[in-house]
């Protein structure tokens, strides 16, 4: 077994993979196909495909991997996948030959709804009788046998995180084009499939091409769903007058839709149950029943779910802290070593500040990403993450969010970029899209150099409470607090405007506690940490080397790249001398290196200046006057949009101490509070402090994440609009910020 291209001329038979959330679905798939699998989004939406492949017996099986779902009742594009999958309606994928339908054998009847919807299709179906152990322990009995025969289908009983099962599901599968489709349950009132076949000639009378019969359902079931959208922007007022002429029809016969697919489907669920599976009368109470009580707590779970998101934030930050370091470090290394062997000029500059540094700001991210989502993966397969989505339902409904929106905003305190890939957690698309365009104004680790260096230079270190607490300390967390505010206000606006609709009912099946599957954990890190370098990393570089771009050109750089061989000639002239202990000689050439590396910096100012980006500083210099900037800090700002952070070595470089200096470097400060306009007034002031703080709080001043947001959206349209209405609310922010500050300072 294993993931391949097909070798020439071979038939590669499609099996589609799907069953409710909290099923094993996903640890099935993983195990079927030894998880190697490639991943992508379908095209136009934001839903993302899996499709592994099956080698076994000299056969080729591709298996998709559906979103989790309780059923095929498409109401947006996202969740419409699903069914044009299933119906051979993807381009990409191709047509469907059988269905693999897992289902939770501890809950049967609940999740025969979908099975039935399936069963809708007239695909060859195979049965999955997963989490048989849960089921057993129970004391759900389910006569398999008897099962099969009703149903018509091939039913296996398994147990995914065991292994049970899986042996005899890969051969069914492997074998799976000897089965025939099976008969369809047809469970609603005769009159209910008559007005589908009268709606059949209404939409060919109108010209439509001819539908698949489970379409035309979904068109008379699903009021306002996608499909009733989509047709009825195509043949307008006629076919929504037949729309509601039909359910009016149905209504007067006691078959009222939406609530006829309910009631008919549990009835056959019931009916197919009804002597091959029980369960007792009472549920047992099992053990994590009894974890629940203290978990799903209205305060105590609160309680713990803090105490387990500080734990593993603080897990994340420190944890980090080396593996970012040795990353930075190794990007050195390979600088330093790109140094030595090409001689100063555009292609090391290329090579070390545009290539080297994008694939480093790329690798940077990755350790933060990965425990990230090594955290998340444990929590959701142990079934603790369906429980802290419960507790903080409560407060995310005030923001018109779900409980799962809560951990990707959290993360984003950390980094967005996981935070926005975080968000996958959440499976209705209003949500998860809202989640992703507020996560970004959550005050990430990029933005703290920003700050450090704008309170330590120019806030003055007031204490208050007997010494306790500093106005820096103060200043310091309501940078983070505004975010958090304002995201609120964005968040419900969006929920009025592009994503409408009422907050769904938080529905949510608990699943049951077990240990993790580190496989499955390590694999779901894997995944995400290759879909990041591999897919928005590109980008990311991309952008990297464009701003180097517009930072080294048009300028003349000849004088700079001999300073740069002096200065190298004269430091490793300066180690000879200090190996031969010649102290004076080193000394003078010491003094001489100072020189060089003064005159380095001050036309490396020069030249950024000069530059694209020192254009488009003095072009955008009337835009920033009024939240007290000049020229420089536009460029500084325009330079630090691939990382929040490059602001600070751009200041070093304009202001002639060079690229390497620090948020907390003591030169970097003394040159800020210095500065000074032409007419003599200074530069910086509390208020321009607190104006770009304030700015880079809210403004979208990282590549990265917009990248990420391309990449989980499908669509350049919402980084673009992030992109947009955060740079908007930022300048709003910092020019409120900056007058009202100049108010009270005179």
């Amino acid at each position: 077994m294993a993931v391949t291209d097909s070798p020439v001329n071979a038939t590669v038979r499609k099996v589609a993979v799907i069953g409710n959330p909290n099923t094993g679905k996903s640890t099935l798939f993983n195990a079927l196909t030894g998880m190697q699998s490639r991943t992508g989004n379908f095209p136009g939406v934001t839903v993302e495909k899996k499709i592994g492949r099956l080698q076994l017996e000299n056969r080729l099986i591709d298996l998709i991997d559906l979103p989790g779902t309780y059923s095929l009742s498409p109401r947006t594009p996202d969740e419409m996948v699903s069914v044009e999958v299933l119906l051979g309606r993807q381009k990409d994928v191709g047509t469907i030959d059988t269905v693999v339908c897992i289902v939770d054998a501890s809950n049967l009847e609940r999740n025969l709804y979908l099975v039935s919807q399936v069963l809708d299709l007239g695909l060859p179906t195979i049965l999955v009788l997963n989490m048989w152990d849960i089921a057993q322990a129970r004391q759900v009995s389910i006569d398999v046998e008897g099962l099969r025969q009703r149903l018509g289908l091939q039913v296996i009983v398994c147990e995914a995180h065991r292994r049970m099962g899986v042996h005899e599901l890969r051969q069914a599968i492997i074998h799976s084009d000897t089965l025939v489709a099976p008969q369809r349950p047809e469970p609603f009132p005769e009159v209910f499939y008559s007005e589908c076949r009268l709606l059949q000639k209404t939409l060919s009378a109108l010209g439509s091409r001819k539908l698949p019969f489970y379409l035309v359902e979904r068109l008379l079931i699903d009021v306002d769903g996608h499909v009733e959208k989509q047709l009825t922007n195509q043949h307008g007022e006629q076919l929504t007058a037949a729309l509601n002429d039909a359910r009016t029809r149905l209504k007067e016969n006691g078959c009222r839709v939406p609530i006829v697919e309910a009631k008919a489907r549990y009835k056959w669920a019931r009916e197919t149950l009804d002597g091959v599976a029980s369960a007792p009368r009472s549920r047992v109470n099992t053990r994590s029943d009894r974890i629940d009580r203290i978990l799903t707590h209205r305060f105590i779970g609160l309680f713990v779910f803090a105490a387990v998101m500080f734990l593993i934030f603080q897990a994340i930050y420190t944890w980090s802290g080396p593996l970012m370091d040795a990353i930075d470090s190794g990007q050195n290394l390979v600088a330093d070593l790109v140094s030595s062997n090409v001689p100063p000029g555009p292609m090391r500059s290329l090579l070390v500040d545009g290539v080297i540094a994008g694939v480093g700001g790329v690798l940077i991210f990755l350790p933060q990403i990965a425990l990230l989502f090594f955290f998340i993966a444990v929590l959701e397969d142990c079934g603790y993450m369906a429980r802290a989505a419960f507790v903080m339902d409560r407060l995310m409904t005030k923001l018109g969010l779900s409980g799962k929106s809560f951990v990707p905003l959290m993360s984003s305190f950390a980094c967005a970029i996981p935070g926005v890939m975080a968000t996958r957690v959440i499976e209705n698309r209003r949500d998860r899209m809202v989640t992703i365009l507020v996560a970004p104004l959550m005050s990430c680790s990029a933005r703290l150099p920003v700050y450090i260096l704008m309170t330590t230079a120019f806030i003055p270190p007031v204490m208050y409470a007997g010494g306790w607490v500093s106005l820096r300390e103060i200043v310091l967390f309501a940078m983070y607090l505004v975010g958090i505010v304002v995201a609120v206000p964005v968040a419900w606006v969006l929920r009025k405007t592009f994503f409408k609709g009422e907050t769904p009912p938080f529905v949510m099946e608990l699943p049951s506690y077990k240990w993790p599957s580190l496989r499955i954990v390590m694999a779901r890190v894997y995944d995400r940490s290759k879909a990041f370098v591999v897919r928005a990393g590109t980008l990311i570089f991309a952008t990297a080397v464009l701003v180097w771009a517009a930072g080294y050109f048009p300028g003349d750089h000849a004088r700079l790249h001999q300073l740069q061989s002096q200065i190298e000639n004269t430091e490793l002239r300066i180690a000879q001398f200090e190996v031969q202990n010649k102290t004076d000689d080193a000394e003078l050439s010491g003094a001489e290196l100072d020189q060089l590396l003064d005159e380095q910096n001050h036309l490396s100012g020069s030249l950024i200046e000069a530059s694209f980006l020192g254009r488009m500083g003095h072009a955008i210099e009337p835009a920033v006057r009024p939240l007290g900037w000049d020229w420089k800090i536009g460029v500084g700002v325009i330079a630090s949009f691939p990382a929040r952070e490059v602001i600070i070595a751009t200041l070093g470089t304009i202001y002639s101490l060079g690229g390497d200096v620090g948020e907390d470097d003591a030169s970097l400060t003394e040159q800020l509070r210095a500065a000074r306009h032409p007419d003599g007034t200074p530069v910086f002031n509390v208020a321009v402090a607190c104006s770009i703080m304030v700015f880079f709080a809210l403004c979208a001043q990282c590549a990265a994440t917009l990248m990420v947001i391309r990449r989980e959206t499908n669509s350049w349209r919402w980084p673009i609009f992030t992109f947009a209405y955060m740079t908007s609310l930022a300048y709003v922010g910092a020019l409120l910020t900056y007058q009202l500050g100049m108010l009270l300072l005179t």
